[in-house]
């Protein structure tokens, strides 16, 4: 039995929607950062689909998902840095208490 490009769009689109349900409602900036990461994994997951059912012979799927893997790791480097510096300073990594950045 064959998995055809319906079922890759299918449970990418599932771990998409499920990052932005997390995301939205979670309060924690690790477990948002955490769901974004899961959303751009579902991205990745549809890249890889495309190509492969696509265009079989062409590896630019893979190399653009590959790219995109780097710059979410910077991306997550660079959150887990602020989340850091937010609990330094406030004490919390909760989004809701984080009343200072409101203008």
């Amino acid at each position: 039995m064959t998995v055809g490009p319906v079922a890759f769009m299918v449970l990418a689109a599932v771990l998409f929607c499920i990052g932005l349900f997390g995301a939205l409602s979670k309060k924690s900036a690790v477990a948002v950062l955490m769901c974004i990461e899961l959303m751009t994994n579902a991205v990745n997951l549809n890249l890889i689909a495309v190509s492969r059912f696509v265009t079989p012979d062409s590896l630019a799927g893979q190399f653009t998902a590959a790219f995109i893997m780097v710059v979410a790791a910077a991306e997550i480097g660079l959150g887990l840095a602020l989340v850091l510096a937010l609990y330094h300073a406030r004490r919390t990594v909760e989004l809701d208490r984080l009343d200072r950045l409101k203008g």
